[in-house]
């Protein structure tokens, strides 16, 4: 009797790490999430202590196994997926030198328009990376490093994505991937390797970042002192994996051109996987590689797209008013019609990344007035988040000239009927979630651990197991209506510019 076989994918998030055990039919056999605190010690500053994440790493891995009580001789490898951009500083002993610096933090704003400048512009920059600089990537978290914390940046001999610390403590390698590479800011993205030109521009030095592999590629295997701490066995394969931008978009089967990826999660994520690679000609959006060899990924990121929806929620309920929250709050939307009675809700909580690189962008209800209820006001906020999903949207189809004919939804917005609804009334198109999307950048790196180590010949046959869970389908009646609203809410950011810079200066 055959034995069966079983991959492991594990996703450092800003919030949690997830841990999923799946077999060679994707069915999920265990899965386990442990959280960890973000610290803001400034205005705009974000950052996480690497020890909470090996912590928690640790924990989801021995409850996922626990959980499967499985033969663990039956694992053949594993896969690891993170949170991109964030920048962890090591010593020449491999020590961590201060709290990682998140993606979502803007502290680097002066430093990536030096970079554009000292590369002689954007069109410049665009040519070397293919992509703008922003105050999320890496790079400009490098140079505050070095102009604001000297006494750190000289001691530091290796810079590691949040995931790729979590393989150096798993494997003992410093190894990263080309989609994670890609966010950094440092990366030629057309020929997958790092830009040495721009690094030497730069005067970060080669040898301080980790060597880089596709994401199906075997980067090490699990050590005697990590087999002890998670209960892997010694000597487990650990793939490449993915950033988890790109790779959840990959675990919902996102993988060829014409159907869109939207992950509400923390941020909102508009992806759409490329046949071929194609030149971010404006800039505004992120073409990454993608988890396969050939293959691209064009994206936009919303900073705050279920943070906008946490965000009301800790400001309208107390802290412990019911574990059903989110249902209250969707049952009370619901109560509101299409369009929130014209309230419209600026997502801009964190600042803004796409289609607006712009850390001074503030949120904002617009049309307020003394009719509107508690559930025009939860409802605006879905709206406004899709809304700024469609305008990242459109930025992809018009870079990629392949109309869309599907949206696959993903993330913890994706189990809202309402939110759903809303994706499909706004896009006019089926919205649809399949098999494991819930479980984000865990299945999606589950699924690349088993193409890296055999159980799937590559991504095209292993998505092939994901199934339709739900559909959607487009209320017509909503369209004129729905239409009229995207068009004043991309109006209201160009409108309140100089009001969001004036609030910017005067209260960071």
């Amino acid at each position: 009797m055959k034995r069966k076989k079983y991959v492991l994918g594990v996703d450092l998030g800003t919030s949690s790490c997830k841990s999923i055990l799946i077999d060679e039919t994707g069915q999920i056999i265990a899965d386990s999430s442990v959280g960890y605190p973000v610290y803001m010690p400034h205005a705009n500053w974000v950052e996480q202590d690497p020890a909470d994440w090996e912590q928690a790493v640790t924990l989801s891995i021995r409850q996922v196994l626990n959980k499967s009580n499985i033969d663990t001789e039956q694992l053949v490898g594993m896969g690891l997926s993170g949170q991109m951009h964030g920048l962890v500083a090591l010593d020449i002993q491999g020590k961590v030198l201060r709290p990682a610096i998140l993606w979502n933090d803007q502290r680097s704003a002066e430093q990536c328009q030096r970079i554009v400048e000292m590369v002689g512009g954007k069109e410049n920059l665009l040519k070397m990376i293919n992509n703008d600089m922003l105050p999320g990537y890496t790079a400009s978290k490098i140079l505050w490093l070095a102009e604001n914390e000297p006494y750190i940046f000289d001691k530091a001999c290796m810079f590691l994505n949040p995931k790729d610390y979590i393989r150096y403590k798993l494997t003992g390698n410093f190894a990263t991937d080309v989609s994670d590479a890609s966010g950094t800011g440092l990366f030629d993205v057309r020929r997958r390797c790092w830009n040495e030109k721009l690094l030497s521009i730069l005067g970060i030095q080669k040898e301080f970042l980790p060597k880089c592999f596709e994401s199906t590629e075997i980067t090490g295997y699990i050590t005697n002192a990590a087999s002890e701490c998670t209960g892997l066995p010694k000597g487990l394969p650990v793939v490449a994996g993915g950033g988890d931008a790109v790779i959840q978009t990959t675990g919902t089967g996102l993988v060829q051109e014409g159907v869109l990826g939207i992950i509400i999660g923390t941020a909102g994520i508009v992806a759409m996987g490329l046949n071929s690679y194609k030149f971010n000609r404006r800039g505004a959006l992120q073409i990454f590689c993608n988890n396969y060899p050939g293959t691209w990924h064009a994206m936009g990121v919303t900073l705050s797209a279920g943070a906008s929806l946490e965000w009301l929620k800790n400001v309208l309920y107390e802290q412990n008013f019911s574990s059903n929250v989110y249902k209250d709050m969707d049952k009370l939307a619901a109560d509101s019609p299409a369009g929130s009675n014209g309230l419209i809700f600026l997502p801009y909580l964190f600042g803004e990344r796409c289609p607006y690189a712009d850390p001074s962008a503030r949120g904002t209800f617009i049309g307020l007035t003394y009719k509107h209820q508690k559930s025009d006001i939860i409802r605006a906020v879905l709206e406004g988040v899709v809304f700024s999903l469609k305008q990242v949207a459109e930025l992809i189809t018009e870079c990629s000239n392949v109309p869309i004919s599907e949206v696959r939804t993903s993330g913890g917005g994706s189990k809202s009927e309402l939110w759903r609804q809303i994706q499909a009334d706004v896009f006019q198109l089926p919205v649809v979630t399949v098999s494991g999307g819930e479980h984000g950048g865990a299945f999606g790196a589950a699924l690349i651990a088993g193409i890296g180590c055999g159980i799937w010949p590559d991504v095209f046959e292993a998505v092939k197991i994901l199934k339709i869970e739900t559909e959607t389908l487009p209320d017509k009646k909503n369209k004129e209506l729905y239409d009229s609203l995207f068009e004043v809410y991309k109006n209201l950011y160009l409108i309140n510019k100089p009001a969001f810079n004036r609030l910017a200066n005067l209260f960071g």
